[in-house]
């Protein structure tokens, strides 16, 4: 079994070289046939038509005229864009703009990001925020995101935001696949209390949605609640309401019912814990836990790309 684990983990790593330069996607995984319309496969197949290093050189010709836009000039980083966009420049600069100015503007999140923080590592190991090892059979992301995970009275919701979207940040710079076959979110409500709710306030809800929807540069293919009990409904609906209807069409309640979650995501790739078997959530915590703190000079080197008012724009010279 440990020998498997470990296999899984060498597979996993090999996605951090990312896709070659020349090579938009990985090899070609086998999708459902009712998933293959309006995909990112498709625009992948259009994609091999525009020529990605005059689209990544037009995104940095506006940065140089954009000085406010502290942004990372990578390929990599500015291909997430254009990808999330289908390669539209004006939309992929709108991401662009959204994904930076939400760094300046949720400092609570974007700001102190240092994974030695005794609040981030006791909330890493909950495992609040779980991508797993292995993909589904469409190549897509799986995030297991254990939303009740914490103590409400002890553990700000913003922490936990925070805690989850240093996860998603590192995650989604080493594993550069994801940004053409996107995520599929698994929400566990389990044992959520009076306490939960209560700290899901409509502004942060509100945050929360927009930058799913319009800030990262990545592709939410379905949004899977498990665990939830009916009047969690209340809170969910205000989610949706902020939802455009794309996105509100994603969203899935499964209840207490783990074989209507099999619709979209195959139970086998899910920890033990959830009826699978992958990788165990002790193993999934230990290695993102390990992760993050190694990464902790990436975090503060990261800490500067976001929209900065007032930077000096370079002039012409005469």
């Amino acid at each position: 079994m440990n020998t498997q684990k470990d296999n899984r983990v060498k597979e996993s790593s090999k996605l951090e070289e990312g896709i070659g330069k020349n090579q938009e996607k990985p090899s070609e995984a086998p999708r459902t046939p009712e998933s293959t319309a309006g995909t990112i496969r498709e625009a992948c197949i259009s994609i091999k038509f525009i020529d990605r290093e005059e689209s990544v050189k037009w995104i940095r010709d506006w940065l140089d005229s954009n000085k406010e836009y502290n942004a990372r000039r990578d390929a990599y980083s500015l291909t997430r864009y254009l990808r999330a966009c289908k390669y539209n420049h004006e939309r992929s600069i709108r991401k662009l703009e959204c994904m930076h100015k939400l760094r300046t503007s949720a400092p609570e999140w974007y700001e102190n990001r240092d994974p030695l923080l005794p609040e981030i590592q006791e909330l890493m190991q909950l495992g609040v925020f779980l991508p797993l090892l292995q993909r589904d059979p469409e190549g897509r992301a799986v995030i297991l995101i254990r939303a009740t995970a914490h103590d409400p009275r002890k553990h700000l919701q913003n922490n936990v935001f925070k805690t989850g979207l240093m996860i998603l940040d590192l995650f989604l710079n080493r594993f550069q696949d994801t940004s053409v076959y996107g995520v599929v979110a698994i929400l566990d409500l389990k044992d959520v209390t009076l306490g939960h709710a209560r700290q899901m306030t409509i502004p942060i809800i509100r945050k929360c949605v927009h930058s799913w929807q319009a800030c990262y540069p990545v592709r939410i293919r379905s949004i899977n609640f498990i665990n939830s009990p009916s009047y969690v409904n209340v809170v969910l609906n205000i989610f949706r309401r902020f939802m455009n209807p794309k996105l509100r069409m994603r969203v899935h309640v499964h209840g207490f019912d783990l074989n209507s979650l099999e619709n979209q995501v195959p139970l086998n790739i899910l920890p033990p814990e959830y009826g699978g078997s992958g990788d165990s959530l002790d193993h999934l915590i230990e290695y993102w836990t390990t992760q993050v703190t190694e990464a902790v000079d990436w975090y503060k080197e990261d800490e500067v790309y976001k929209y900065v008012e007032n930077a000096q724009t370079t002039e012409p010279e005469n």
